[in-house]
Order: C-alpha cells, then sequence, then structure tokens
C-alpha cells in the first residue's frame, strides 16, 4: 500500500489538519494568533528549563514533543526510522542559532506567519515576503552547488536520542519537577507563556500533526523552494490549505480581527519584520527545513535536524539574555546588529560550504 499522504491530495489534508488544529489549541488556550508555532514554542521550552530567564515565554509546550514523537512512531511503523548523521552538525548548529534570532526579530515561524495572517494581522505579510527573500537567497547558494555534505548512517540507538529527550521533558512537564527552591522547571504566570491548551489535548495534537506529516514530507521553507527552484507546487499546495483552513475556523470561532496596529505577540516595524523572517528563511533553506520539518526529521533519526533543533532552542536563549527578542514594542536596540552577523555567518556559509567535486 502506497503513502497516500505524499500525493498532492495528502498534503492538502495535512495543511488543513494543521491550521484547523492550529485555530482551535488557540482557542482552547495557546495563546491568540499562535495556536501553533514551532520557534515560539522552543523559546517557551528553552525557558522552562531555565535556559532564558523572560518570565513571560517558559513553559514546556507538550506540541514540540508531539511533533517529534509522532514522527518517530509513524517512521517506526513505516520503516523509515533510519539514524544517521555527520553533516556539518556544528554549522546547523549556528543555522539554528541564527534561524531562532531572525524568527524572534519576527516573533513567528513560518508557520505562525501564515497563522497570523489568517488571523487577520497584516504585518504577516512583511514576514512572509522575507521568508520567501531569504529563500530566494539561499536557492542562489543551491544552484552554485552549495552542499553540507552527505550524512552517514549511525548506530540504531543514536536515532532514539531525541524522541527519549522529548519523553523526558513531558514526564518533567506532567509531575511538574522544580530541582531547587525558586529554580526550574520554570512556569509562567502570566503572559503568553501562561496561555496554553490542555496538555493532553496539546500532545495529542502534536502526535497527529507529527505522524502525518512526517508521512507528507510537509515543509514550509521546502514549498516556497520548491515553486522557485523547478516550478513544483505539490507542497505550496499544503501551505495554502493551512492558511485557507486556519482562516475558516478562524471565522467560525470569532478569532478573526484585521488590522496592523494592536495585533496579539506582534509589532510594526515592517523592515525588521521582513529582515528577520529573511535571515530565517535563508537558515531554512542552508539546513534543508523549516522549524518543523527538523523537527520531524529528528523524530525519523536524523541527527542532524536534531542538533539544528538544538541550535533553535540555544537561540532563544540567547535571544532573550542578550535582548534580541522583539516585542509588542518593537525591536531592540540589539536586534540590527545581531540579524546583520546571521546574514554575515549564512553567506560565508553559502559561499565557502559548496560541492567543488
Amino acid at each position: 500500500m502506497g503513502n497516500v499522504f505524499s500525493s498532492r491530495t495528502g498534503v492538502i489534508v495535512v495543511g488543513a489538519l494543521i491550521g484547523v488544529g492550529a485555530a482551535v489549541l488557540q482557542y482552547l488556550g495557546n495563546p491568540a494568533n499562535m495556536g501553533i508555532c514551532v520557534a515560539c514554542m522552543e523559546r517557551d521550552v528553552a525557558g522552562a528549563l531555565g535556559l532564558h530567564r523572560a518570565g513571560v515565554v517558559q513553559y514546556l509546550r507538550p506540541e514540540i514533543m508531539g511533533f517529534v514523537l509522532g514522527a518517530f512512531i509513524a517512521a517506526l511503523i513505516a520503516r523509515e526510522h533510519k539514524p544517521r548523521g555527520g553533516s556539518a552538525p556544528l554549522i546547523r548548529f549556528f543555522l539554528g542559532v541564527f534561524a531562532m534570532i531572525g524568527a524572534l526579530v519576527f516573533l513567528g515561524c513560518p508557520w505562525r506567519a501564515l497563522l497570523r495572517l489568517a488571523g487577520g494581522d497584516g504585518n504577516a505579510i512583511l514576514g512572509l515576503l522575507g521568508l520567501a527573500a531569504g529563500i530566494f537567497i539561499g536557492i542562489q547558494f543551491l544552484k552554485r552547488g552549495y552542499s553540507l555534505g552527505r550524512s552517514y548512517p549511525q548506530k540504531p540507538l543514536s536515532g532514539w536520542v531525541f524522541p527519549a529527550l522529548m519523553v523526558g521533558l513531558f514526564l518533567l512537564l506532567v509531575f511538574q519537577v522544580s530541582f531547587s527552591p525558586g529554580g526550574p522547571i520554570f512556569f509562567s504566570q502570566k503572559g503568553p507563556g501562561s496561555q496554553h491548551a490542555p496538555i493532553w489535548i496539546s500532545l495529542a495534537a502534536g502526535l497527529i500533526i507529527g505522524g502525518l506529516a512526517q508521512r507528507s514530507r510537509f515543509c514550509t521553507m521546502g514549498a516556497f523552494r520548491d515553486v522557485m527552484l523547478i516550478r513544483d507546487f505539490h507542497l505550496i499546495s499544503g501551505v495554502a490549505a493551512l492558511l485557507i483552513f486556519a482562516f475558516g475556523m478562524n471565522l467560525i470561532l470569532g478569532q478573526f480581527k484585521p488590522g496592523f496596529a494592536g495585533q496579539p505577540i506582534a509589532h510594526t516595524d515592517h523592515l525588521w519584520n521582513f529582515l528577520g523572517m529573511a535571515l530565517s528563511g535563508l537558515a531554512f533553506v542552508l539546513a534543508g527545513g523549516c522549524p518543523g520539518r527538523q523537527l520531524f526529521l529528528s523524530g525519523e533519526g536524523d541527527m542532524d535536524a536534531g542538533v539544528f533543533v538544538l541550535g533553535m532552542i540555544i537561540g532563544a536563549a540567547v535571544a532573550h539574555n542578550f535582548a534580541l527578542a522583539s516585542s509588542p514594542k518593537g525591536i531592540t536596540d540589539f536586534a540590527p546588529p545581531a540579524v546583520i552577523l546571521g546574514f554575515v555567518f549564512c553567506v560565508v556559509v553559502g559561499i565557502t560550504q559548496r560541492d567543488r567535486g
């Protein structure tokens, strides 16, 4: 029996499911226009572990665990769980760091950019344009032979490490473990980190989306890349379904509020909305996948993807500890040089990491 989710219809169904699921998770308690945001949720995980001390964004988001574990289970069932790694892991780590910095300057990952637009946030238009621009730049490096090299098969146990980490984080969430007075695990008492859907519903949503996304190869960066590079509209149909179904569900649930000013967890600095997401888009191309796709790959046993995810989590800590992350008030004074440094790093990687063979 073939993989029905790899078809055009299948990827549309998966995109629609993500869009509906995100709107419903928002209705059940997740922050507004952030029913699902991989970057924001990884930032909250970093805060819960004490890697940063921004008290309003600290929570072990079960959706993240669900994405990895759902992909892990689906890959095992389909016999696609293949531990592999060794493709420039340190470069991938720093690509993850800068991808997160760009995302937190914009305030969202590609999924949240789509969900913000579906909720009426006009600022997301600049983010999506920036994402497309960053992907376009990355494609120019791909055309000139950019490659981080091949990965190599690893021992079976290697592919179980990242899913095991997710299980451990989920147990810490369920049992509300405190390791010292006033110490981790931290849970926000106010702000976005305090807003969340019921744990088991969030986990179930993550498991379902992780499993189906693994089967369909759903990836927002890959969708834009394929359209620009080879005029393939297969994956972009799923991205369009995510946007359309999230918009429809927001209308049904009364969550659609159009405008630019006063949007939840967003700012109106159009230039840095554009440039922040452009940096993320470039880093995603060079790393080979958007934040969601990297989680799904890590569930399949791809340790290089796992390194990228860890880079994003550390990047969230860096962004908050060094005042790089934006807020509804706007960007910080330190954000522009950090974004510029990220572009420099990505361009140097893109130029130097070419397959000259």
